[in-house]
């Protein structure tokens, strides 16, 4: 089926998928999940509970999937400005406190490390 979803948080097309989406449907770039208020038209940070449906139950992780009966998936869900700022805000953190690691420890250091520790 057709449509114009993109996942809220990257942005990535969800068109391969069929709807009405399921509440284990997760994004197939990122494993977000697709049936969570910040998913839903309903969704708005701006009012009480965020959420626009005054009949809806309040969800406590918007990110995370809920049984809301109240879902309907929204074409606006994703904001590219959101996706900038964390981008930026993480490159600031960079700049402060330098690149995280990503590389795997020899395990030639950690044995030398473990064995410094009895000396």
């Amino acid at each position: 089926m057709s449509h114009e979803l993109r996942c809220y948080r990257c942005g990535a097309s969800l068109a391969a998928l069929t709807l009405p989406l399921s509440r284990h449907d997760a994004c197939p770039q990122c494993a977000a999940s697709l049936h969570s208020c910040r998913m839903c038209r309903h969704y708005d940070p701006r009012v009480p509970k965020q959420c626009r449906e005054d009949d809806a139950e309040e969800v406590m992780d918007k990110e995370v999937a809920n049984f809301c009966e109240w879902f309907v998936p929204s074409p606006d869900a994703f904001d590219p400005g959101r996706s900038r700022e964390a981008a930026r805000a993480r490159s600031e953190l960079e700049a402060l406190f330098g690149a995280a690691s990503t590389a795997e420890p020899e395990e030639d250091d950690l044995l030398k490390k473990a064995e410094d520790l009895f000396r």
